[in-house]
């Protein structure tokens, strides 16, 4: 089943203690639409300027993804970020933003777009995400991300989209703010309770948290020695998890959590090259290979019980 993304298609200037790149390819819908394709037909919604390069359009082409909904604004230019990441990789500076056209950004998807089964709103103005679900058609299983900036600043937008759509992915921090309650467990609740069908908090390389209608499902991030920039990181857990669902049909719970770690298994492979290089490499087969070995990761037997000793007095 075909899945649609919206989101921003960008050049990124990056650096962390691994190296630096300038005016890479990146964005939310870029990250998000590599990943996704690996599993499901993709339709990728944004906007760029006329000096995004034909070479960059041709890799998505090949990849199998649909860029009818990549609108070119002439004259205009492509929006640009630039970040610094701390030792550690847990933090970054932005140092710099030009949103060039995805200012004025407002997305009108294409007919053959209208009827996918699967749509994935990354973050951005969450009026523009709600244009969005009003303009698909039928009932299809919308999942959304947002950030910081929208829910200290547009909340009433935010909690409106809450009501649209079928799940959010977010991290722990934005939880929390969106809450005012700094126990996870208690603050992915509050926001499920809102009627979302599932919630999902990102922890980094602490992997994430699954809320359901009966509970939590924990699942840990794939075991990395190497991180060159987990730039995009989050999009491509998306991709990944949005893609697999589109893959399969399925919205139910079982098949969310393998949705989850299929996310999880891309994530970690973004984080091994700079901007989307590694995940334009990135075959199916080494995805799976990776989702074996954290499948595998995950198993423990119950079938050896504990020798209790008992004690006497």
């Amino acid at each position: 089943m075909s899945l649609v993304v919206v989101g921003s298609v960008a050049f990124d200037g990056i650096k962390t203690p691994e190296g630096e790149v300038m005016d890479a390819l990146g964005g939310s819908a870029v990250h998000f639409s590599l990943s996704s394709s690996l599993f499901a037909p993709t339709k990728l919604v944004g906007v760029v300027g006329d000096d995004f390069p034909s070479e960059h359009r041709d890799m998505m082409k090949e990849k199998g993804i649909d860029i009818s909904g990549l609108e070119t604004v002439e004259g205009g230019k492509t929006f640009r970020w630039v970040g610094e990441y701390s030792a550690d990789m847990n933090s970054r500076e932005t140092l710099s933003v030009d949103l060039n056209v995805l200012g004025g950004f407002d997305p009108k998807l294409p007919e053959s777009y209208l009827d996918a089964p699967y749509v994935f709103l990354a973050n951005g103005d969450p009026s523009t995400q709600i244009s969005v679900v009003d303009q698909m058609r039928g009932n299809p299983f919308v999942m959304a991300d947002t950030m910081d900036l929208w829910i200290e600043n547009r909340r009433e937008d935010v909690e409106e989209l809450l009501t649209r759509i079928d799940g959010i992915v977010i991290n722990d921090s934005e939880a929390n703010l969106f809450t005012g309650d700094h126990n996870l467990i208690r603050a992915g609740r509050s926001i499920r309770d809102r009627g979302l069908r599932y919630v999902i908090i990102k922890k980094g390389e602490h992997g994430c948290l699954i809320f359901y209608d009966g509970g939590e499902v924990y699942l840990p991030a794939c075991p990395l020695a190497e991180i060159h920039d987990p730039t995009g990181a989050g999009d491509s857990f998306a991709g990944g998890l949005m893609g697999y669902l589109a893959s399969t049909g399925q919205r139910d719970l079982e098949s969310l959590k393998t949705a989850v770690a299929w996310g999880t298994v891309a994530a970690s492979f973004c984080c091994q090259g700079f901007s989307v290089d590694r995940l334009e490499k990135l075959t199916f087969a080494d995805a799976e290979a990776r989702f074996q070995q954290y499948a595998e990761m995950l198993s423990i037997t119950t079938s050896h019980k504990p020798a209790v000793s008992k004690s006497t007095s």
